[in-house]
């Protein structure tokens, strides 16, 4: 049976270390909660009462249940008030040398059974312990912030730490409402290891002027279901903070990746923390407001403003699978006339079928009425001519990604689509360049990187190549938002935004789980519940495929020469083994049982 720990310390009030102390309180446990002078006391006294306030206010909390949490809770200055707690838990700053002087202290004043736990994010845990003479009695309990909200806890174990040590704060962690992982000792744990490197990248993207930060943190939420973009993530957590996580990480890993951006210790140095001074990647109403001030021109307006914008009545779309029906679909909702085209009759008939059963799909929902339908149906022309695009003033290509077969395309296109027409590419991988090449018109070329499905996903990465013209660019900018689409902007690199940024940490979690440090459950597990992601990385490999990832990453690594991205030997032999994921019906899991 797990120990009970009826007394509970906690040194440190900021606001995660008051977060803990709410949380401890709320399910019956006295807590002593200790800072370093009166001040700090009341910053941390006054966290609490304004946490179980907005608690109270919002019905989640009634006054009695406030009055008794508030009640569980005393206060001090002094270390030696915690002689008699049976857990402490430290969530004072990422300092390895004041974490280490504090465990070296609560040592030798808390009693021999008492067990001593780092909420560190980063740091070691074993350093950490072994300044104490106790050190199979310490942990690490990394909580997230908000504690009272975030349900994650990771328990980390060092290669001393008692088992029952580690069985206790597990039960503990489910006492509280928390779902723990217990994970080894290394920088970063699971969320932040896999979390800042993705985190970092985008900064790096930001710094080169690649894209704006308004297009990156877009890409990422409207393309990846990310519940905030990076860098607005980054301006949440503090940009100091993160910055040491990044530098603890690199010092242990000497990942080139994990070594901070330049451009975060200069916006340190200029005082530029994110939310907590008013002012990081974007600009607040005032420190710690969530509220974002308009402080430059939107990117929307900026790119309308450079070019004049080319008419576009009539759309042309080559392909017939489902990222091609769906983009059809998406256009001819909006009023477009469409033509399909497809290498055969009975390929295009079948194509323009798959659009009318998503449409029926909307009828049976009542999204849609059937004469609206029936009226998007009538805009579709199926075609198998490329001649009968001739009257296109915009042609998207969405064949299979093999560079061969859209150059093809796209030279097939060339003699037919009049002059001023705009060709566009759907590939997500391939170089977009290389499709503007096989024309005699380079400038009229752009890639459109709709995301699958097509109806659904608000998102369309617009990918200027350096031939590109800038009315070309303004006009698929103009077009996305016309069908309702949210267009971000970037140049003709591999991966674009969403899939440079994601599947670098995807395959971050393959090497980790390759590494043995934790289970594929528990990495899943701690993104999802730590940092609210959608789908953990494993679960979102096998529904992408283990072979489309690959090809991925192995694009990315032969752009870039980066280390880092070199595809994780695991994710090789999975590929070759014929494990691909939900469409085999076996990948990190097996589905075939389900």
């Amino acid at each position: 049976m797990a120990r009970e720990f009826s007394t509970v310390g906690v040194v440190g009030l900021g606001t995660m270390g008051a977060g803990i102390a709410e949380v401890l309180a709320r399910t019956g446990v006295r807590v002593v909660a200790v800072e370093v002078d009166a001040a700090g006391v009341e910053r941390g006294r006054g966290h609490i009462e304004q946490s179980t306030g907005r608690a109270l206010a919002k019905g989640k909390l009634d006054g009695p249940a406030r009055a008794e949490l508030l009640g569980l809770i005393s206060y001090s200055t002094d270390l030696a008030d915690l002689a008699e707690a049976d857990l402490v838990v430290e969530a004072i700053p990422e300092s390895l040398e004041l974490k280490a002087r504090l465990f070296g202290e609560l040592d030798r004043i808390v009693k021999p059974e008492a067990v001593l736990a780092s909420n560190t994010s980063s740091l070691s845990v074993t350093e950490i312990s072994v300044h104490t003479g106790r050190p199979g009695k310490v942990v690490g309990l990394h909580f997230f912030n908000p504690a009272p909200v975030q349900r994650l806890a990771e328990v980390v174990r060092t290669v001393v730490t008692e088992p029952d040590v580690v069985a206790d704060v597990v039960a503990l962690a489910e006492k509280l409402g928390k779902e723990p992982v217990v994970i080894g000792d290394r920088a970063g744990f699971i969320a932040n290891a896999l979390l800042f490197g993705y985190l970092n990248h985008a900064v790096s993207m930001y710094e080169s002027r690649y894209a704006t930060r308004e297009d990156l943190d877009a890409a990422m939420r409207y393309g990846c279901g990310y519940p905030m973009g990076p860098l607005a993530l980054l301006d949440l957590i503090g940009l100091d903070t993160a910055y040491e996580i990044l530098e603890t990480m690199y010092a242990q890993s000497r990942n080139r990746l994990h070594a901070p951006a330049p451009v975060l210790k200069q916006m340190i140095t200029a005082g530029l923390l994110g939310r907590k001074s008013g002012r990081g990647f974007y600009t607040y109403d005032g420190p710690d407001s969530p509220t974002v001030v308009a402080d430059a021109q939107t990117p929307a307006a900026a790119v309308e403003g450079e070019a004049a914008v080319r008419e576009v009545r009539r759309v042309g779309v080559v392909g017939t699978g489902t990222m091609a029906t769906g983009i059809v679909e998406v256009f001819a909702r909006k009023g477009f006339d469409v033509v399909l085209r497809a290498r055969a009759a009975d390929k295009a008939d079948a194509a323009v079928a798959k659009v009318r059963k998503s449409l029926d799909r909307q009828v049976a929902k009542g999204r849609l009425s059937e004469q609206d339908r029936d009226a998007v149906l009538a805009r579709i022309t199926p075609a198998v001519e490329f001649d009968e695009l001739a009257d296109c003033d915009l042609v998207i290509e969405a064949v299979a990604e093999e560079l061969a077969i859209k150059q093809a395309v796209f030279g097939a296109l060339d003699e037919v689509a009049k002059p001023g027409a705009i060709l566009a590419t759907t590939t997500s991988s391939l170089p977009v360049i290389e499709c503007a090449v096989a024309t005699s018109r380079p400038a009229d070329v752009v890639g459109l990187h709709f995301f699958n499905p097509a109806p659904v996903m608000k998102l369309v990465e617009v990918v200027e190549t350096i031939a590109t013209g800038a009315d070309v660019v303004a006009t698929a900018h103009a077009i996305c938002t016309k069908v309702g689409k949210h267009p971000v902007h970037c140049g003709d690199r591999a991966g674009f935004i969403v899939n440079a940024l994601l599947f670098p940490y995807l395959n971050d979690a393959v090497k980790m789980l390759e590494a043995h440090y934790a289970e594929a459950d528990d990495i899943d597990t701690a993104m999802k519940v730590g940092c609210g992601l959608p789908m953990g990385p494993f679960e979102l490999l096998d529904v992408v495929g283990l072979d489309v990832s690959l090809a991925i990453e192995r694009t990315l690594f032969n752009e870039f020469h980066e280390s880092g991205y070199a595809p994780a030997p695991l994710l090789e032999h999975l590929v070759t083994a014929g494990r691909l994921g939900r469409k085999t019906g076996k990948g990190f899991r097996d589905y075939s049982r389900t």
